[in-house]
């Protein structure tokens, strides 16, 4: 899936599950492991969970298969990594925490 389709698709499948706190950061060229980073807020651990959960079922459906998914056991942060696009879904407080927006901006 093109970058841009990819971007959308899995915006629309947070915003499915009610993600808050979107945001999308373009680091090309300032990490060599992916090209985006989608990070979004989560209200409890099973939310967090679904929400991500939600990415990679419909990806698959698609026909889109994640490269791999971290943290969904703990439910605090989880990491789906869809190659170009890599999702970010955290609790409030581990968000506010670990404040990657901007230590990618």
């Amino acid at each position: 899936m093109e970058k841009e389709l990819l971007i959308n698709f899995v915006k629309n499948k947070i915003e499915d599950l009610k993600a808050v706190d979107i945001v999308i950061l373009d680091v090309t060229g300032k990490s060599t492991v992916t090209d985006c980073m989608v990070i979004c807020s989560g209200n409890s651990k099973r939310h967090v969970s679904s929400i991500a959960d939600n990415v990679v079922v419909q990806a698959k459906l698609a026909g889109e298969q994640p490269l791999g998914v971290e943290g969904q056991d703990t439910g605090e942060w989880v990491l789906v990594d869809m190659g170009d696009v890599v999702l970010h879904v955290m609790q409030h407080d581990t968000r506010e925490f670990y404040q990657l927006e901007k230590l990618w901006a």
